[in-house]
């Protein structure tokens, strides 16, 4: 296999391990009752300041950031990058205003840093290139020569 196919499924996986990151935190913010990561994140939004419904809103975003970050797709990459910037934006600032330890925020920076370098590298050529729909969906068949 040549070294661009290995890179390719390289970053392939760090995509999905990145999701499903995500996708677990947005889960234990929808959870009820305590999580893995301490008390329910409905005490810790209140906690924090913010309303209780507030955890539905985070979670839904690190959940549809996570799903677009799987679609093998720079637009979408980097639009599930980007929405994660700003989420973990919140989360830093969040934990930095509540003077939280240091090992209750670790990973809210790290993962800001990888999804910063992951929104630059995913940087479409435009910005109209998010707005536009993507070339394939209105791709039209070339026209058939004209034969005698």
């Amino acid at each position: 296999m040549s070294a661009g196919g290995w890179r390719r499924r390289l970053m392939t996986g760090l995509y999905v391990f990145l999701a499903l990151e995500f996708v677990v935190g947005a889960v234990t913010k929808y959870m009820p009752g305590e999580t893995f990561y301490g008390p329910p994140y409905s005490v810790k939004f209140v906690e924090w300041g913010y309303p209780a419904w507030m955890r539905f809103v985070v979670g839904g975003l690190e959940f549809v950031s996570a799903v677009l970050l799987v679609i093998p797709s720079r637009r979408t990459r980097f639009l599930g990058a980007t929405t994660l910037v700003f989420v973990l934006t919140g989360a830093v600032t969040t934990h930095i205003v509540n003077h939280d330890v240091w090992f209750e925020s670790f990973a809210a920076p790290v993962h800001l840093v990888i999804m910063g370098v992951l929104a630059l590298a995913n940087w479409p050529a435009d910005w109209r290139d998010l707005l536009r729909p993507s070339a394939s969906a209105h791709a039209k068949p070339a026209p058939a020569p004209n034969r005698p």
